[in-house]
Parts: structure tokens; C-alpha cells; sequence
């Protein structure tokens, strides 16, 4: 599988980014930082999108139905080198299916993530799963 995209950036201003038919903005300056989301941002957003696709592709591959998802991440980035060194997340599914089984849907999001798997190679991810009944 191959994917594209294409960015552009204009001096002393912000920049996009272009995927099929979206457009993601995001801030490159000082003047954006409280308003635009950052390339760190962007790319924990990655991730959190990774986990939250395969909450809905194991649903069918599972067979269990929830009504939402929704995920928090936080992470902890180094300075020298610039990096990120440790990602938390905590996965709520809510849901009234009792054959949701959380632990193995975890297992699954964790051994088949694209973006998880490529993070976790460089990165420690520390993660919750829990389901609330609503």
C-alpha cells in the first residue's frame, strides 16, 4: 500500500496540508502556536486517528456494536534530541454490547496499528482501554 499527500508552507505565515479531499491547517509561527495545531500535535493526532480506526474496523472483525470512541493522548517530549520519548493514551468505548472483550480489542489496536506499530518502535506507549456502559 502506497499513500500521498502534499504540504505547503508560506514564509511568515502557516501552512496546509492536502490529503484526497482534505485540508488540514497548521501553525508554523509564534503567532499560531495558540491557535493552529503543531507538527507534534499532527502527529499524535495520527495516532490517536490509528487507535480510533481500529476500534471501528475490529468492531465488524469482532463483532461487538458501540455507540462512540474517543481517546486522549499525552505525551512527554525530550529537547535534546528533539523528540518524543513516552505516549500515554487512555481508550474509552462506549458501549452496551456484552461481548465486547476490551482487553483483546487492546491487543488487536496494539498488534495491527500502522501508526502504532511505527511509533512504538521509537517511542514507549502506555495505554488504558475501559468500556462504559452508557
Amino acid at each position: 500500500m502506497n499513500y500521498s499527500m502534499k504540504a505547503t508552507s508560506t514564509a511568515k505565515n502557516n501552512a496546509s496540508i492536502q490529503i484526497k479531499n482534505t485540508e488540514i491547517n497548521f501553525g508554523t509561527t509564534k503567532d499560531s502556536a495558540d491557535t493552529l495545531a503543531n507538527p507534534a500535535e499532527l502527529f499524535l493526532s495520527s495516532f490517536s486517528a490509528c487507535i480510533l480506526k481500529n476500534v471501528e474496523r475490529f468492531s465488524d472483525l469482532m463483532h461487538f456494536e458501540y455507540n462512540t470512541a474517543e481517546i486522549t493522548v499525552n505525551a512527554i517530549r525530550l529537547e535534546k534530541p528533539p523528540r518524543m520519548d513516552q505516549i500515554n493514551y487512555e481508550l474509552i468505548v462506549y458501549s452496551q454490547d456484552e461481548t465486547l472483550n476490551i482487553n483483546l480489542l487492546k491487543k488487536n489496536i496494539e498488534k495491527f496499528g500502522t501508526i502504532y506499530n511505527t511509533v512504538s518502535q521509537c517511542c514507549t506507549i502506555v495505554g488504558d482501554v475501559k468500556k462504559i456502559v452508557d
